[in-house]
């Protein structure tokens, strides 16, 4: 087949953010991997996917528009969940620093849960406008929401072919319950370039492929971050919810600018436990300062200080890895 030389391949990104969060926190926390996606590495991805479905040379494929879509809790709420603004504001700075322009709507609660309301169509009527106007060669969808067949259809009449980068998994959460992410085989069916990034990753032919691996954001060996302004509100709740069977005492009273040392006794799925008697203490990874929670192991010596969670109940914050 002779190539494609008909000049430049332009190319639109659309990223279902939370669906991208999903399955970034699936790579960082439950598969061996543990690592993130990489965004620029992604979009190199891209580019070599589309030039290879497209059967043109790689540099006259080119993204000349991305675009991430999330709801956002508000800066209040973020501040009463440890580092939440800190880490808000250090993956604005990656997606600004790879072009990609940020739409967020507000996360509102309904009936007691808080849920994302408007976003898939505010992305769907985006990504058909910017196609109209910028005349896209290929779409790129980040999603596996059956939901978006509706665009793929309408972007198909405007003679935009679609690619959808989209991962199946399943893993067990804390509870022991099975978690599964499953692409809608309806949209699979309608984009012009289906791509099974899980089957992708795990092809044991290129697992050692440059080009998957800068798919993963490279390991560091230690992530310096500011010291939250306190330890409420995290989305996990310890006690017997999480399976660990302790107990908590909240009628002893801790200074909270003392800082302690004890060892770790436990590492869950982004959080742990402290040994701290007379009850173990709940840290959450956000309460980490100057390492990754993927470095952690068990019975390594921390420093901490103690703070009470939302409920009253004492956890650990401002942790730290004593070095030996």
């Amino acid at each position: 087949m002779m190539p494609n030389q008909t000049g430049l391949t332009r190319i639109g990104v659309f990223y279902d953010g939370n669906y991208f969060l999903h399955v970034s926190n699936y790579y960082n926390y439950s598969h061996e991997r543990r690592s993130r996606i990489s965004i620029s590495g992604l979009h190199e991805f891209i580019r070599q996917q589309v030039a290879a479905e497209e059967n043109t040379d790689v540099r006259l494929c080119q993204i000349v528009d991305a675009h991430y879509f999330r709801g956002r809790l508000s800066a209040h709420e973020a501040n009463q969940r440890g580092n939440q603004l800190f880490y808000d504001r250090l993956f604005d700075d990656i997606l600004m620093s790879e072009g990609v322009v940020t739409h967020y709507l507000p996360v509102k609660t309904y009936q007691g849960y808080r849920q994302e309301k408007g976003i898939d169509v505010w992305m769907a009527l985006e990504a058909y406008e910017l196609a109209l106007y910028k005349k896209f060669s290929v779409l790129v969808l980040i999603t596996s929401d059956g939901d978006y067949v509706p665009l793929v259809r309408k972007l198909n009449t405007l003679g935009t072919r679609v690619m959808v980068l989209s991962w199946d998994f399943e893993y067990y959460n804390d509870e022991g319950e099975k978690v599964v992410t499953r692409t809608s085989q309806d949209l699979i069916g309608e984009v012009s370039y289906p791509v099974p990034m899980h089957d992708v990753i795990e092809n044991r032919l290129r697992k050692n492929d440059a080009l998957i691996q800068n798919l993963f954001v490279k390991q560091q060996t230690r992530v310096l971050v500011p010291t939250p302004v306190n330890g409420n509100g995290y989305d996990y709740e310890p006690g017997n919810s999480l399976g660990n069977g302790l107990t908590y005492d909240s009628d002893i009273v801790y200074d909270p600018n003392e800082r302690k040392i004890s060892t770790i006794r436990s590492l869950k799925t982004g959080y742990g436990f402290i040994n701290f008697p007379p009850n173990n203490l709940f840290f959450h990874h956000t309460s980490l300062l100057d390492v990754d929670f993927n470095e952690l192991q068990i019975d390594d010596q921390v420093e901490f200080r103690i703070d009470k969670n939302a409920e009253g109940k004492d956890i650990a914050i401002d942790v730290r890895l004593i070095e030996e």
